[in-house]
């Protein structure tokens, strides 16, 4: 039985999301469709690309991704279906695959041509349910597409190191539902040039010496419960993902707060390591 997932930025409160399920299971009954979010901010291409990259693979093979973020059609917006690490995807070209892409190369990239047979107010309902639905048939990508080799990168993805490999500098990508701020520097990325050396992260006045492994690294269990106080302390650490990210242990922006609140971190703020006596 096929599954189709939906990622966009639709929230809860409109119809849109209800009624790219309803046309799916109008086309195919027997379908399974899962929503992987549609809590995406609007219109954050970096933010989505984050998201899929880290549910897809958790996935059976084959399964096909609809992803509804910036997909109105223009001659700088098309759409593409693309076959990469054994499942498919199928979402406008505007960067939001490149993340995946810089890791893993796609196997094929179709450019959708089949929108003059579509009448399309509403693209995901009326282009994306049909080539999710037309691939979970078993049918093939070149009959709703014409085959391209590349697609669109999202601006400063990879993060910048200087020539004396001292320094990286990164970005922040995503705030997750905690309010921990997520940048685009990946633990192996960050070990090719730390190459073993001592280093300082630093985000706007915040500097930290040490990653964690996990967050409850930051405790010290040697201290009777009322003699702790961790909750609310930053930390850094590798998440699940291998991204470097900076937490507040225990975060709750209503009570202790969180990286993003306490420390004023957004999206696209600056996140540096310096690697000392380089």
């Amino acid at each position: 039985m096929a599954i189709i997932t939906l990622t966009t930025d639709f929230g809860e409160k409109d119809h849109f999301a209800g009624a790219i399920k309803g046309a799916i299971y109008t086309e195919m009954p027997e379908v399974r469709i899962v929503d992987i979010s549609h809590s995406v901010s609007p219109f954050n291409i970096p933010e989505a690309a984050y998201i899929i990259q880290n549910a897809y693979s958790s996935f059976p093979k084959g399964s096909i991704h609809i992803i509804g973020i910036d997909s109105e059609i223009n001659e700088e917006n098309k759409h593409i279906a693309m076959k990469l690490d054994d499942h498919y995807f199928v979402c406008a070209n505007n960067g939001i695959m490149s993340m995946i892409c810089a890791e893993i190369a796609p196997e094929k990239i179709v450019e959708i041509n089949i929108h003059d047979k579509l009448p399309t107010s509403f693209p995901v309902l009326d282009v994306f349910v049909k080539v999710a639905c037309h691939i979970a048939r078993g049918g093939t990508l070149e009959v709703i597409g014409k085959k391209i080799s590349d697609i669109k990168p999202i601006k400063n993805i990879i993060p910048f190191v200087n020539d004396e490999q001292t320094q990286i500098i990164g970005n922040v990508i995503y705030v997750d539902n905690y309010g921990n701020v997520v940048s685009n520097i990946k633990k192996k990325f960050f070990e090719d040039i730390q190459k073993g050396r001592p280093f300082e992260v630093s985000a706007r006045n915040y500097k930290f010496k040490t990653i964690y492994t996990k967050y409850s690294d930051v405790v010290d269990f040697s201290l009777p419960e009322d003699k702790r106080f961790d909750e609310g302390r930053g930390l850094v650490v590798f998440n699940s993902s291998n991204y470097l990210e900076i937490a507040v242990y225990k975060s709750n922006s209503s009570t202790v707060g969180s990286a993003s609140t306490l420390m004023g971190l957004e999206m696209r703020d600056t996140i540096t390591v310096n690697f000392l006596n380089g």
